[in-house]
């Protein structure tokens, strides 16, 4: 996983500290606006309201959900959508809402968040503002405040310990500052927890998606038997009926006009090499060799070597992958390349491959370019990745802000299944 909090500027961090902050104080408002609708279901004049609330709560959740998946560089499992039908009448749509799952994790959050959530991202900027007091303020006015004034653990008396106090205090600026990044990341993983969806709807999701990669997976072969038949048609059995008739034909010469029976066999020998080039490729295409016998990492080399950027492969795999597994990672990784090659702009691409608590491949590919990608602005290639993936219960987690870099994260349940045979 790419930690994009890590990255983050520490004085970036902190005005974001002071965003979430002041968000909290959002949250807590919709949650009572939510909670006063509840409180007036049993009258009646908290159905029109339930709804609208309920919705408004979602839409501050889901930017949260947004916000801790940039950060952390993990997706934020989605609730289940509200029954928002505008057709039905009040008391239909107000049931509706209350039987929905994701409302009720909504409302906890909303009242845990300015509880928990506000006072953590607090703290840096509490440090900073007490660290400020010393270092800017103090100063200023410790001779009125008479010989009871301390700052932290300093008495300040005189100008000797004013002077000495203003270690702590850029102490204090410098922990709440730099700290700012931690906080955001503990922040993120406490939304996480706060506001994926719960392990039976994940499970029964999960039932859902398995089924529907089940029918990609036979679609994804049938489409790839198609294709190996007719590039076995087109290629390589036009070559060997071409190359079975020029020995035909230098079969009928060799008594009469050995010369021209010489050239036959000269043309039917080139056909020969030509086929079996072509057998080669498509080989290649299918499942190359350097995967099958030196698995994904060398695999992912001789990738690195035959691009035309700077690619930079880091293989941490302690073992060999299950062959199908290998197969995806490798034309996923391909595609990767490929994408950084021909749209980013790109001079330079790491690729880093892990396999992370012995149960997930984790692979991230990031290139230096301009960034901006978009799955969903047309083209196939991340699309296809993301389905080839899905049929192993892979994700897939962009991140390409405008001006770059472009981190691509792929993450695969799976066990190793042999020790390492590379020898790098």
């Amino acid at each position: 996983m790419t930690d994009h909090a890590a990255r983050a500027r520490p004085w970036t961090s902190l005005v974001r500290c002071q965003l979430l902050g002041l968000y909290a104080f959002a949250v807590s408002a919709v949650g009572g606006l939510v909670v006063l609708a509840l409180l007036l279901l049993p009258v009646g004049a908290g159905l029109p309201l339930l709804p609208p609330a309920a919705e408004a709560l979602r839409a501050l959740s889901d930017r949260a959900r947004r916000r801790a998946a940039d950060r952390d560089g993990l997706p934020v499992g989605p609730l289940a959508p509200l029954p928002l039908d505008r057709a039905g009448n009040r008391r239909a749509r107000a049931a509706a809402v209350l039987g929905n799952e994701g409302f009720w994790r909504d409302l906890a959050w909303a009242w845990l968040e300015p509880a928990i959530g506000g006072p953590l991202v607090a703290v840096p900027l509490a440090l900073v503002g007490y660290g400020a007091f010393g270092v800017l303020v103090q100063p200023l006015v410790w001779q009125r405040l008479g010989d009871a004034n301390w700052y932290a653990f300093v008495p300040v008396e005189s100008t000797a310990t004013m002077l000495a106090a203003l270690v702590p205090g850029l102490g204090f600026i410098a922990a709440g500052v730099f700290g700012a990044p931690a906080v955001l990341r503990l922040h993120a993983r406490w939304t996480r927890r706060l506001l994926s969806a719960s392990a039976t709807t994940e499970l029964r999701r999960r039932v859902v998606r398995l089924a529907e990669t089940r029918t990609d997976a036979l679609d994804i072969q049938a489409a790839e038997l198609r294709r190996i038949e007719r590039d076995l048609h087109d290629g390589a059995q036009a070559r060997l009926v071409a190359l079975g008739m020029t020995l035909d034909r230098a079969a009928r010469l060799v008594d009469t006009d050995p010369a021209a029976a010489r050239v036959l066999l000269s043309e039917g020998r080139e056909t020969s090499a030509r086929a079996l080039r072509d057998l080669r490729e498509l080989v290649r295409g299918i499942h190359p060799p350097v995967l099958a016998d030196r698995g994904l990492g060398d695999a992912v080399r001789s990738l690195a070597l035959d691009s035309f950027l700077d690619v930079e492969v880091e293989d941490r795999l302690a073992g060999r992958l299950p062959a199908p597994l290998e197969s995806a990672a490798y034309f996923a990784v391909n595609e990767l390349l490929a994408n950084a090659a021909k749209h980013s702009g790109a001079r330079g691409v790491s690729v880093l491959m892990e396999h992370v608590d012995g149960a997930l491949l984790r692979i991230a590919v990031a290139d230096d370019g301009r960034g901006g990608a978009d799955e969903s602005a047309g083209g196939t290639g991340l699309r296809g990745v993301r389905r080839r993936l899905s049929t192993f219960d892979g994700i897939l987690v962009l991140h390409s802000p405008q001006g770059g870099p472009t981190t691509v994260t792929l993450e695969i349940p799976c066990a190793l299944s042999s020790p390492k045979t590379s020898s790098c």
